[in-house]
């Protein structure tokens, strides 16, 4: 058994019409595929192999048919018992066609959206009674046989401890019901063991009395039976014997005759009932009309093979179950209630209505697009419509299956207490659409005399209509047979003109005599006629599309208006059930139109996804290169600008990349690729906020240098990241701080005589860095700026967003340096920290270049500039990034960057004030220690996006809880509390380990489980994977101390103590020499 929900070996589902089998076995792999079913269990969708065999006779049948394919599988040549000994079988029965839904009880869809289900579609009858079954029922079950009808919606508000221990033969499923319900229904009176003594069905209140249990109220038959492995091998033996060779197909395709109905519970179980004698059980009661000698006769096979073996009956005191009647009014009354119940229930379940508030309480809408003034009044039902208005529904109503067609013809109609469904209907091959109505008062087995049709009598609907007894029933019915069920009152189909939903409106009251004329002109079926030629795969279909129209305009709506809600589960569903390429087209459509870039870039996001489910989790990882040339023209289009020519030729080259997993995959991250550079672009606004100064320019070979120091982020790191800084908002918490005493990064540069550019970096700790050299002759040799593997990227990449050289200048490198600074440039960058130590090397690096090259080319920029300069310049890297780290090393001390859910991006920094002395106290509390481990910051951050656009519904909570974590950080920095900061630190750690999963390898858990003891909080910086872990200890001055626990624990030697001050010099630019003023604390 799988942990939480039972592992059916078989499912098998049972139905009366064999055109029926291939929709419902599509039904049936669409919910494999969704979960909803065992990944490994086999699917049967099996005919019952003629009409009326009876809930006993179509279980015998399934059975059969399930044996068969397991001896098949398990190699035998013929059906062998043996299979059914250890497995686990479901048997579902579709039972008997139901007026209100052309699919029957078991798809009827139900009020129900769970905003949490990891697939987004309507729930049907049919997929209730499955959760229901596989994980509070069946779970704990031993090998055997579950049989379960459809016809009821069956709810259990908890779990049932069902023991089976000792068990054998078979065991129903009770639940509570008044005596009133169970007169029409079936009930069970069971001893004080559990034992069944008898089933009564439809009984006098005396016999139901006699049910009655301590509560008061009876066991009510709920449809649910469970047959031990013995009883289901005794019951398929029973197949040899006549007159039950006949209930299956085998016996269909033997030649033999018409089976008489076979109960499961009427004749199987009861068979195995205590009270019940053989005498009446295979003649019937003294006071009942004689049972058939076939009934005999199989009763008297199945009084032989069973009754021996107990029949227990499992009462449920909380559980509920409703019948799927046939009473119009009582139908629509329960599916009203059910709207009402619980948390998962809507009044407007998995629907869309431009005009949502004409959808009062009270009435219940379910998978249907309202396009327009459509009012729903209460004590009405629409189901799986698309209706247009304006239209008036008024009470008592249920619409059903309406497409667009018909919707237009409704336009203007107000409706009340009538039941107005379309069915799709297929005639020799000839597909059509024949509309129904009937009042919600209309009983349809009532003869002519007591019947009404629309809730009148027959005379008045003669006299309103003009049409008459003759038109429906000719002279030779007697008024005894003339029901509404015969009646054949609907048009099908007409010699010369189309028909629609005007051909049965009209019978609500019309002058027109054309409407007369054309009714009689045509070809018309009754109730039980249509039946026999409804096209449920149509009708599926049609709720299909439905479906994915109003969910269409849910996702264009959610993404035009910027809303948090995931559209993971809608995709994963369009992707199961084959109608993904609707998604496609609107995300395509939302991305042309929006103005946004950053809208148009979460359309492409979701494009990516759809292509990443319909890999079906084959074609290699979602993360990789994005730089085949047959997407480079269309990235082109998109750096410049032209959005919705690119979005145009993205999908035709999409659809070159389809026919596999691995090309599926590869086209998502191209699409990943193509969302990056709207990112880009969204981000490249807050250019707007850098603003230039002028100054004179240095004399050449003058350096101009700056010093930064490292900084650590507090709280609210991830919330700074583009998308979600300027979808979501940001707020972060950061420190400026020494290393060992020293600023870690800096800069400087110098005007040179020749016309070329000259840089030089160095990265990594002193004595073992990395010292990287060029000469930049031309523009060429600048031509990778937007690479970052590429030597000296982001130096290259800093001339060219500083406006010191322009790409798309006409004139050469070196007549740009001479006409406008008469000679060339040469910068130097350097780090003293290792790389990947999260500490906010790059940006900060970027941002002290930016700086001396705009001082060495005589202009200035203040720390604001340069924080939206940085942001611009990591775009054009190609790098993504924040706005964070930038924040914590230009400017000084404790503080918190905040950014609004808006674009252009704009970052605001508030310096935080601490309390006296406590600046000296947190630079003895906090230290750094060096991992040892190099971060992978580049996969967590597209995992990161991925998930931020798939608004995981964690996510979206995890990037509520940063900002608000960083804004408690900033209160704790203000009350200088050593306590609550480590609080924040702790909860920080949290919460970026649910941004990105995988971001604490094993070796740094260790080294924070050996260091927990002794401080207030702890976690690694920047996107963690590895780099420096920053801890505020309980104690001051523990940097000695801490190294030696570290040396002496395992494995934990490599590890290196640092100590951290709090820089408080402003950033600044000096002329001359490089500075070496240093920071007092």
């Amino acid at each position: 058994m799988a942990p939480g929900g039972a592992e059916w070996t078989v499912v098998v589902l049972t139905c009366q019409h064999k055109d029926s089998v291939r929709a419902f076995q599509r039904e049936l792999e669409i919910r494999k595929r969704r979960g909803v079913l065992p990944p490994e269990s086999i699917l049967l969708t099996v005919e019952d192999p003629q009409a009326h065999v009876g809930s006993g006779g179509a279980t015998l049948n399934a059975l059969l048919v399930a044996a068969e394919h397991l001896s098949a599988k398990a190699g035998y040549t013929v059906v062998s018992s043996d299979v059914l000994n250890d497995a686990r079988l479901l048997i579902l029965h579709m039972g008997r066609d139901f007026l209100f839904d052309a699919c029957g009880r078991g798809f009827t869809v139900l009020p129900v959206e769970d905003p949490h289900a990891p697939v987004e579609c309507v729930t049907c009858n049919l997929d209730s009674l499955l959760a229901t079954l596989r994980y509070q029922l069946c779970p704990a079950s031993p090998p055997g046989v579950w049989i379960c009808s459809t016809d009821m919606v069956l709810m259990l508000p908890s779990n049932p401890v069902l023991n089976w221990a000792e068990f054998r033969g078979a065991r129903v499923i009770s639940v509570p019901g008044t005596l009133e319900y169970a007169m029409k229904h079936g009930v069970y009176l069971a001893d004080e063991r559990g034992l069944v003594r008898d089933i009564v069905y439809c009984g006098s209140e005396q016999r139901i009395q006699t049910c009655v249990l301590e509560d008061g109220r009876v066991p009510l038959v709920s449809g649910i039976v469970f047959l031990s492995a013995e009883m289901a091998d005794r019951f398929l033996s029973t197949l040899a014997l006549p007159p039950l060779d006949g209930c299956t197909y085998q016996g269909l395709d033997s030649g033999w005759g018409a089976q008489h109905g076979l109960s499961l519970f009427l004749d199987v179980l009861m068979s195995m009932a205590q009270d019940v004698d053989k005498e009446s059980f295979l003649h019937g009661a003294p006071d009942t009309p004689q049972l058939p000698d076939r009934i005999q006769g199989a009763r008297a096979v199945l009084w032989k093979e069973l009754h021996d073996l107990p029949l227990s009956m499992v009462y449920i005191p909380d559980g509920r179950y409703e019948y799927l009647t046939t009473d119009a009014s009582e139908h629509i009354q329960n599916l009203i209630r059910a709207a009402s119940q619980g948390p998962m229930c809507s009044k407007t379940a998995h629907s869309y209505a431009t005009h949502p508030q004409l959808i009062v309480d009270g009435s219940s809408v379910v998978n249907s697009y309202l396009d327009g003034e459509v009012q729903v009044s209460p004590g009405s039902v629409i189901q799986n419509c698309h209706l247009m208005g304006p239209l008036r529904v008024g009470r008592g109503c249920l619409l059903a299956d309406i497409d667009q067609a018909g919707a237009l013809v409704l336009r203007g109609h107000e409706l009340s207490d009538v039941i107005l469904q379309a069915h799709p209907v297929q005639i020799q091959n000839l597909p059509l659409m024949v509309y129904t109505m009937l009042g919600t008062k209309d009983q349809l087995q009532d003869t002519a005399g007591s019947a009404t049709y629309v809730n009148l009598p027959w005379d008045e609907f003669f006299h309103r209509t003009g049409i008459c007894a003759n038109d429906l029933w000719g002279l030779e019915t007697p008024s005894h047979k003339r029901s509404l069920l015969t009646t054949p009152l609907f048009p099908v189909l007409h010699p010369t003109e189309s028909l629609g939903a005007a051909d049965v409106l009209w019978f609500l009251g019309s002058t027109d005599g054309d409407h007369l004329k054309r009714w009689r002109s045509s070809w018309r079926m009754s109730w039980q006629q249509l039946r026999q030629h409804l096209d449920r795969e149509r009708t599926l279909e049609m709720r299909r599309k439905v479906f994915f129209s109003q969910k269409r305009e849910k996702l264009q709506k959610a993404l035009l208006a910027r809303e948090e809600g995931s559209l993971l589960p809608a995709i994963r569903c369009a992707v199961q059930e084959g109608s993904q390429e609707l998604l496609l087209t609107t995300l395509d459509h939302v991305a042309s139109v929006a103005e946004d870039p950053g809208v148009a870039a979460r359309a492409l996001a979701c494009i990516a996804d759809i292509l990443g489910v319909m890999a079906g989790g084959e074609g290699g990882l979602r993360s990789g290169p994005a730089a085949n040339k047959a997407w480079a023209s269309v990235y082109q289009l998109l750096e410049k600008g032209c959005i919705a020519e690119g979005v145009r030729q993205l999908a035709a080259e999409r659809g070159k990349w389809l026919s596999r997993p691995a090309l599926l995959i590869r086209a998502a991250r191209h699409y990943e690729g193509a969302e990056q550079i709207l990112i880009r672009r969204a981000v490249m606004s807050s250019s707007q906020f850098v603003s230039i100064g002028q100054r004179e320019l240095p004399a050449l070979e003058h350096w101009v240098s700056a010093e930064c120091p490292a900084r650590i982020d507090m709280s609210g790191g991830w919330s700074d990241t583009p998308p979600i800084t300027y979808e979501h908002g940001g707020a972060v918490v950061n420190v400026a701080v020494l290393v060992d005493g020293q600023r870690p990064i800096g800069a400087r540069a110098r005007r040179i005589p020749t016309a070329e550019i000259h840089v030089c970096s160095d990265s990594g700790p002193r004595g073992a860095q990395l010292h990287t050299e060029l000469r930049v002759a031309s523009l060429e040799d600048l031509q990778d700026y937007c690479q970052p593997q590429a030597p000296g990227a982001l130096l290259k990449a800093a001339f060219i967003c500083s406006g010191t050289v322009s790409m798309t200048s006409h004139k050469s490198l070196q007549g740009q340096l001479m006409e406008a600074y008469g000679g060339g440039f040469e910068l130097h960058t350097w780090s003293h920290l290792p790389h990947g130590s999260g500490l906010g090397t790059s940006s900060i690096l970027a941002g002290a270049a930016l700086a001396v090259l705009y001082e060495a080319s005589g202009r200035s920029a203040d720390t604001e500039s340069l924080i939206h300069a940085v942001l611009y310049l990591e775009q054009v890297l190609t790098t993504g990034g924040g706005w964070q780290d930038q924040v914590g090393g230009l400017i000084p001390g404790v503080k918190i960057g905040r950014s609004s859910p808006q674009l252009p991006l704009r970052v605001r920094v508030q310096e935080i004030e601490l309390p006296d002395a406590f600046l000296q106290t947190l630079s003895r509390h906090l230290l750094l220690v060096y991992t040892g481990k190099t971060r992978l910051a580049r996969n967590l951050l597209q995992d990161v996006l991925r998930n931020w656009y798939g608004r995981l519904p964690a996510i979206v909570q995890n990037a509520d809880a940063l900002v608000h974590n960083a804004e408690l950080c900033a209160q704790a920095f203000g009350t200088g509390n050593l306590s609550r900061l480590g609080d924040c630190l702790n909860q920080y750690w949290l919460q970026k380990k649910c941004m990105a999963p995988g971001c604490e390898p094993l070796a740094v858990r260790r080294i924070m489980d050996t260091l927990e003891p002794y401080v207030h909080g702890q976690s690694l910086a920047g996107a963690g994977g590895g780099g420096f872990l920053y801890l505020l200890t309980k104690e001051p001055d523990q940097k000695e101390a801490l190294q030696q626990l570290l040396e002496k624990t395992q494995g934990l030697g490599r590890c290196s103590v640092h100590s951290v001050q709090v820089s408080t010099q402003q950033f600044t630019v000096c002329r001359g020499e490089r500075s070496h003023t240093e920071d007092h604390v």
